[in-house]
């Protein structure tokens, strides 16, 4: 995977308890449809939780980071096809 680090806007679904959902994130000027979550995983930054999701939009494959502390995302990286 090729290491991006760029903050992108992400819609998001936030459901009850805990749980976040990317749906589509706009990354270089073009939007991406998430077909797919492959894998997701928290870590922490100080006492920042930080929401890490494998997508797919289909071709390509992304890391998505969600910062709590800030609720901001980053593209961490990116495979593309």
């Amino acid at each position: 995977m090729q290491p991006v680090a760029e903050s992108i806007r992400v819609a998001a679904i936030f459901t009850p308890g805990t749980q976040v959902k990317p749906v589509w994130f706009e990354w270089r000027c073009h939007k991406h449809t998430i077909a797919a979550t492959s894998y997701f995983w928290k870590d922490s930054l100080g006492a920042a939780t930080r929401l890490h999701f494998a997508v797919s939009d289909g071709s390509n494959l992304f890391e998505l980071m969600f910062d709590t502390s800030d609720q901001s995302w980053t593209l961490v990286g990116v495979e593309e096809q």
